[in-house]
């Protein structure tokens, strides 16, 4: 019997550069793929998975639902922003600076559960659609009453309706955020990676599930690369599904109908937890690590 000598790592690696969308998609939906639209996200994701994945030994799963813009949208690693890439995993990063909240709970549960050489040796995270998408907002911020928008949260619990409210030009997110009550962050309304907001059209992130066309269009992408991720040498007996809205009954109909898992846990999306129940993270935290001590 021929044993591979082929690596997780090496796997991931090839699996990311193998990603490519070619269907159609509904007008206005941009793909966005990190790993041919930045040289530089190969180089720097290749070095994260040599680093925690350069062996034989099989993962729990965890899905998320897309990448976004300013998390693996740059590294290319999901829930891995820049700042935690760097200060957390210790891998340089020259690319853009950039702040994804679901990043920091995610990295503050990695510290609780002992590091993220422990937490990797043991868990792959990745997404029900391993590729990201935007949507052009077509408005002008400058005092935009947000009444009729409504957006999703880019990688939230539920989506996310904005009422009500004005926001203005050049503006940091982080303010807007706080003046916005029950919005989604202010990155994704336009924001660039300075924290500035300007008055011409914008890309925002975007779900998969954010529009059945969309959802459509992309099911045939979704199953064949859930099968391939699987293939990987990953543990079948539970998955781990961060959210427990729509990314969770999406999983769970594909679950049904090809049997991919034994069991499906689904857990708070960290940007719902960030954004919705931030007083209670600790709590949530440990909600997790309950949760993943079941495969331990």
């Amino acid at each position: 019997m021929t044993i591979s000598m082929e690596t997780l790592a090496d796997k991931i690696i090839d699996f990311n550069a193998s990603l490519d969308f070619r269907g159609s998609l509904p007008e206005g939906i941009r793909i966005m793929n990190p790993f041919r639209e930045n040289e530089a996200v190969m180089d720097v994701s290749t070095a994260f998975y040599r680093k925690y994945y350069n062996d034989h030994a099989p993962r729990h799963l965890i899905l998320g639902i897309n990448p976004g813009r300013f998390g693996a949208g740059l590294t290319g690693i999901p829930f891995t922003d820049p700042k935690h890439l760097t200060e957390q995993c210790d891998i340089p990063y020259a690319g853009p600076r950039a702040h994804e909240p679901s990043s920091v709970f995610i990295y503050d549960m990695i510290r609780a559960f002992g590091g993220p050489e422990v937490f990797y040796r043991q868990f792959y995270i990745s997404a029900v659609c391993p590729l990201g998408f935007t949507n052009l907002l077509s408005t002008n911020l400058s005092s935009t009453n947000l009444s009729s928008i409504n957006l999703s949260s880019s990688e939230g619990h539920d989506s996310v309706s904005l009422q009500d409210q004005t926001i203005k030009d050049n503006e940091s997110a982080f303010p807007i955020k706080k003046t916005l009550k029950g919005t989604a962050y202010a990155l994704r309304l336009g924001g660039s990676l300075d924290g500035k907001l300007d008055s011409k059209v914008r890309e925002v992130n975007y779900n998969y599930y954010d529009s059945k066309e969309l959802t459509r269009c992309v099911s045939d992408f979704i199953v064949e690369n859930l099968t391939t991720q699987l293939s990987l040498g990953l543990e079948r007996n539970v998955c781990f599904c961060l959210g427990t809205g729509k990314n969770e009954k999406y999983l769970r109909e594909l679950n049904n109908r090809y049997g991919f898992f034994e069991k499906i846990v689904a857990l708070e999306h960290p940007r719902y937890i960030m954004q919705y129940k931030n007083k209670r993270k600790e709590e949530y935290i440990e909600k997790y690590l309950e949760a993943f001590s079941q495969v331990k």
